[in-house]
């Protein structure tokens, strides 16, 4: 019998509960909606979450779409899963938690007598060490982004090339190779000797289907590729920005881009204008080195400093 919080399921078997995570205002009870698929044969444990950032959505729509599918008679192993992270903030459509004005996933691996935050960071942290194998399913909040999968451990770590693999694996196509801040699941997860990533579904206010069904393949392919189901995966090369240029914008206006999402960009050439109201071209800019056009504003109007775009810089493929 395999149990997260209230679900459980004996090999075999699937179950859906709640993981306790503390209480509201008026104390009532809190508790994230939880997965348990336990294979009828004995194998790894994979951890996936979504919604960490209570905005960005498109990882709860790989979650309804993967469960369904999973058939746990023809699964070798668990999937431990955690449908929505940051509850508090999904419950208002919010990227922070607004009880504590913490972003979750800075707070791994938690507190479980700490804040709100901390308390979810901790009980998460506490499943998702259980596993082999962990998918924390994130997207670039509201803006534009390409698909992506963040390897957040560093160059330096005894497990970066166990997450590159795993990134690899996933197979968005696009891989940041780039050590992350403190607090990230990402990190955490790494440093307990799991192999973790954060794959970045898209940019979208809402679900976008192209980055949902990125992400359902995405597991899949892990699923396949690491035994959980039969079948096989080779991995596709993927391209590695190891680093990132952010723009923002020189004067206030209206932006035009030049690049595409996705697009090769070489240093010197126009990333985007900004033009006043009228369409008068009131300044250029221009990338400083060669990437990947990787992730823009949504809205088209700016203030002089706002950000505007980034690119994704130190290319390969790998």
């Amino acid at each position: 019998m395999t149990s997260l919080g209230t679900a459980s399921a004996a090999p075999g078997e699937v179950d859906t509960g709640r993981l306790h995570v503390g209480e509201t205002r008026d104390g009532s009870a809190v508790g994230l909606p939880v997965a348990v698929i336990n294979g009828a044969r004995d194998g790894k444990t994979l951890y996936i979450q979504a919604a960490s950032d209570g905005d960005e959505l498109n990882g709860v729509g790989v979650v309804q779409r993967v469960v369904p599918q999973l058939d746990p008679g023809d699964l070798a192993g668990t999937v431990l899963v955690v449908g929505v992270t940051n509850y508090y903030a999904f419950q208002v459509a919010e990227h922070r938690n607004p009880i504590d004005d913490t972003k979750l996933n800075r707070a791994y691996p938690g507190d479980a007598t700490g804040t709100t935050s901390e308390r979810i960071a901790a009980a998460t942290f506490d499943a998702a060490t259980r596993a082999d194998f962990i998918l924390d399913l994130h997207q670039g909040s509201t803006s534009r982004m390409i698909e992506e999968v963040r390897v957040r451990c560093g160059a330096r770590h005894r497990l970066h090339d166990e997450c590159l693999e795993l990134a690899k694996v996933f197979g968005c196509g696009h891989v940041l190779d780039q050590k992350g801040p403190d607090g990230q699941l990402a990190r955490a997860g790494p440093d307990e000797g799991i192999p973790t990533v954060d794959p970045e579904l898209g940019g979208s206010v809402g679900w976008d289907e192209q980055s949902i069904r990125a992400g359902v393949d995405g597991v899949f392919n892990v699923l396949r590729y690491y035994g959980f189901l039969d079948g096989t995966v080779a991995p596709r090369p993927q391209t590695r920005a190891n680093s990132f240029e952010q723009y923002g914008a020189p004067n206030g206006g209206l932006v035009r881009f030049h690049a595409d999402l996705g697009d090769r960009v070489t240093a010197g050439e126009t990333l985007f204008e900004v033009t006043d109201v009228f369409g008068t071209t009131k300044t250029e800019v221009t990338a400083d080195s060669r990437g990947v056009f990787w992730r823009a504003r949504r809205y088209p109007h700016v203030a002089a400093g706002e950000y505007v775009c980034s690119v994704g810089t130190d290319i390969d493929t790998y």
